[in-house]
């Protein structure tokens, strides 16, 4: 008599080898994509880029909370809408397990990666390198790699916490608003869970690293920057819902309506 099939091979089907199910594969992929995207997002947001100058357009002074300024945002915001999207797609298919893994996951190797950001700062430099990009500008090649590499204490800890309850939020909403509708509805789950969870994110990042660290901002400062990051973030979260839709099409084809189904019910149980 012949054992029990595992559950991965009975929906895989009999006989697939474990690389070859389409489910793990898609669960891989959309892992990877995730990770490096917010991996990506943490070093680049070293850089302060002038939106209004980018779009070569007349710069456009908000005022809040008796704060004036342009929009100057972190390079990382780029990046951070992928991750929101894949966040979301992550949740519909693999339920609030597959997001809590790649979160987790995500924050470990973006430490990992300032682990040894930090190390090779430390390395001493070859003399020669020091000086090599003078003719570009850049006169000590050192200092010019520990200040882009060398990000703060205060904005790594803050970053990573409140990604990291930003996603335990966002998870948690989604599928609050996925029993109440249903499978209706995937643009308002997608959507309101991003509005809740960057709200906590847009102002936790900022609170640990430029009010309680040393640059000590003053609250009203911390409001109006916060708020308008959090616009820019809800913009582009309402940008992404044509493209969750695509993917979701694109996965259902994918993977076959009944493998699609069984995930999404899965997820919707976890």
């Amino acid at each position: 008599m012949s054992a029990n099939p595992s559950p991965l091979a009975a929906s895989a089907g009999e006989g697939t080898r474990t690389l070859q199910d389409r489910a793990l594969r898609l669960f891989i992929v959309l892992s990877a994509f995730f990770c490096v995207n917010a991996a990506l997002a943490e070093f680049i947001g070293v850089k302060i880029f002038a939106l209004e100058d980018t779009l070569r357009i007349a710069p456009l002074q908000w005022n809040l909370f008796g704060q004036t300024g342009s929009l100057n945002f972190t390079a990382g915001t780029l990046l951070w809408p992928i991750v929101f999207l894949m966040t979301d797609v992550v949740n519909e298919f693999f339920g609030r397990r597959g997001v809590r893994f790649i979160s987790w996951l995500a924050t470990l190797l973006i430490a990992y990666g300032f682990v040894f950001a930090f190390a090779a700062i430390a390395l001493a430099p070859a003399g020669w390198w020091v000086t090599a990009a003078q003719a570009q500008g850049v006169p000590d090649y050192q200092a010019a790699f520990a200040a882009i590499f060398g990000q703060g204490l205060w904005s790594i800890g803050g970053s990573l916490v409140a990604f990291m309850l930003g996603q335990l939020i966002d998870v948690s909403v989604f599928h609050r608003i996925r029993s109440a509708t249903g499978e209706k509805h995937v643009w308002l789950r997608a959507t309101g869970s991003t509005a809740v969870s960057q709200l906590v994110d847009s102002f936790v990042v900022l609170y640990i690293a430029f009010v309680l660290g040393p640059q000590h901002w003053p609250i009203p400062q911390f409001l109006a920057i916060g708020t308008v990051n959090y616009g820019y973030k809800m913009l582009a979260a309402f940008a992404m819902i044509p493209l969750i839709y695509l993917l979701r099409r694109w996965i259902h084809r994918y993977l076959g309506e009944a493998r699609a189904r069984q995930l999404r019910e899965e997820a919707a149980a976890d």
